[in-house]
């Protein structure tokens, strides 16, 4: 499939020669930045946050030191630190990678005991070699970190005459003595495969159950790209039955459970044009976000210590078509004064999934789709504290539009996906609702000129909205904006010395709210750091 996509110029980046990189390389000034791309760029580099670490002692151990040349995982063991103790107030991975020479983006997963830490994928290399390294807050899964466990890695590669980068990486955790801020899910499950399906065996004390969901559509086919299928009789190259609408769904014994929109990832070698995201990644391409799903109102099914079915599908997947991966954690809260806890399911209410997606020919063709779905889930537990009621309530929305000329020559998309999730949970205290509102977007256009230049101006958003109530009154908030924007153009069909390739991209993340405030702000030009500015 060719990858394109995506919209109107950018404007100009402006330079700061005065600040940092995070590894104290200063930016560019103007004088520095060269007319086009060359053989070697700025290392990838994001405006996220890098995660705080408390000043407690740490202890570090190694998960994996592994090269990756085939499709061949890398198999270990991972032993808990010594003197740290077993309860940590934070838990910290950190991969570190390099690669050089040629090769596509890469996707990959590392798993501890089963339970997946991470899920990420690779930045594309320049001949001279890049570095690049991720951070994660993995102290939710501090259950698994207790005792020893296998471990196993994959970034799947492909190495031969043409795509020399072999991927090389070395994973630790960092683990920080004392008590977390925030209490820690008592056990960390994983899905059994059965002959029935995959199946879970929760606790029979189980008072709050979370469900995460890594859920990526990748392997360069269509699916990559699912928000630009089509449906017949549109004329365009990847064709879904009901057109770009997917939703990500978990059912509990055939049982609606959960609903949720995918992230639309976009990889380093996305949207045909790598010069996008050599030194600045899309949001979320080096670490994926899980979709998480409160199943709390399931508990009074699931402690009754039988084991019951669980299935995560993709909603609007043509039949036998590949390219969705979602594996399953379960994050399990007990009752520490009871053996057992009882309730009952008392709500499942799903409104029909509405999905119009409507097809006008023409010299520019056009498909406007507009979709959602709302869910609202209600259950009680009979606790040791006290009978407590879960309604969760969940509603998507999905609203697009999808232009393109005959040969895709223009290929563009405005999209926005919203994903709104209210949690309320009340006993004998009061009651506790959090709302929370996540807004994705993307806009742009690839175009291909007669003289055989490709162009892909690209804008994307990653905005969440987090409001804390208890009986009413607001008692934390917290708002995200991460936007990246790119413009990125190269001649195709010619050796890659002829490309004449020239870009520029940047990023702002923003985070503020009753815990603070974090503003960092990212560009580049042809590969060059160009701006690294911090507002907080």
């Amino acid at each position: 499939m060719r990858r394109r996509i995506v919209m109107s110029m950018l404007a100009g980046v402006t330079l700061l020669a005065s600040a940092l990189f995070g590894t104290g390389a200063a930016a560019a000034q103007a004088a520095d930045i060269p007319a086009e791309f060359g053989t070697d760029w700025h290392d990838p580099v994001t405006a996220a946050p890098p995660v705080d670490r408390p000043h407690t002692k740490s202890c570090q151990v190694t998960l994996a030191d592994a090269q990756f040349r085939d499709f061949t995982p890398y198999r270990g063991t991972y032993t808990p630190p010594q003197g740290c103790g077993d309860h940590w107030s934070k838990v910290v991975l950190r991969l570190d990678g390099k690669v050089k020479g040629r090769q596509y983006d890469r996707l990959g997963y590392l798993h501890v005991g089963g339970v997946e830490i991470l899920r990420t994928s690779t930045p594309e290399p320049s001949p001279d070699g890049i570095e690049w390294h991720v951070e994660k807050d993995v102290t939710r899964y501090s259950d698994t970190f207790r005792s020893a466990r296998d471990v196993e890695m994959l970034i799947g590669n492909v190495v031969d005459d043409t795509y020399t980068g072999v991927i090389d990486v070395h994973v630790t955790l960092t683990f920080y003595a004392g008590r977390p801020a925030e209490r820690t899910p008592d056990r960390v499950l994983t899905l059994a495969d059965t002959p029935d399906g995959t199946t879970l065996t929760a606790p029979r004390n189980s008072e709050r159950i979370v469900a995460e969901v890594y859920a990526t559509g990748s392997g360069g086919g269509c699916e990559e790209f699912w928000y630009l299928t089509v449906a017949d009789p549109a004329s365009y190259s990847c064709k879904a039955d009901h057109g770009p609408y997917r939703e990500v769904q978990i059912k509990v014994d055939g049982r609606l459970a959960g609903i949720a929109a995918p992230f639309p990832n976009v990889w380093t070698g996305g949207w045909s044009d790598p010069f996008l995201w050599y030194v600045i990644p899309a949001p979320g391409a080096f670490d994926v976000r899980p979709i998480q799903y409160d199943l709390t109102p399931f508990a009074g099914l699931l402690d009754d210590g039988r084991p019951h079915r669980v299935d995560v599908s993709v909603v609007g997947v043509p039949a036998g078509q590949p390219g969705w991966s979602a594996p399953v954690n379960v994050l399990v809260w007990q009752d520490a004064h009871r053996a057992q806890v009882t309730g009952a399911l008392t709500t499942d209410d799903a409104t029909d999934i509405a999905n119009s997606s409507t097809y006008t020919p023409g010299a520019e063709n056009r498909v406007n789709t507009q979709a959602g779905h709302r869910l609202t889930v209600s259950g009680y537990l009979d606790t040791s504290h006290g009978r407590v009621t879960t309604t969760v309530t969940r509603t998507l929305a999905d609203t697009s539009v999808h232009r393109w000329t005959d040969g895709e020559n223009t290929d563009g998309l405005d999209a926005t996906w919203t994903d709104d999730e209210t949690v309320t949970v009340g006993g004998h205290g009061p009651a506790r609702t959090t709302d929370t509102q996540r807004t994705y977007t993307m806009n742009g256009a690839t175009t291909i000129g007669t003289d055989n230049r490709l162009r892909t101006v690209l804008t994307l958003g990653d905005r969440a909205s987090v409001t804390e109530r208890q009986d009413g009154r607001r008692t934390a908030w917290s708002r995200l904006d991460d936007t990246y924007s790119g413009d990125a153009a190269y001649t195709i069909n010619v050796p890659r010395d002829q490309r004449h390739a020239v870009g520029t991209s940047s990023e702002r993340y923003r985070l503020y709210g009753s815990d603070g405030c974090y503003d960092r702000a990212l560009a580049t030009a042809q590969g060059v750091l160009t701006e690294d500015r911090r507002r907080c």
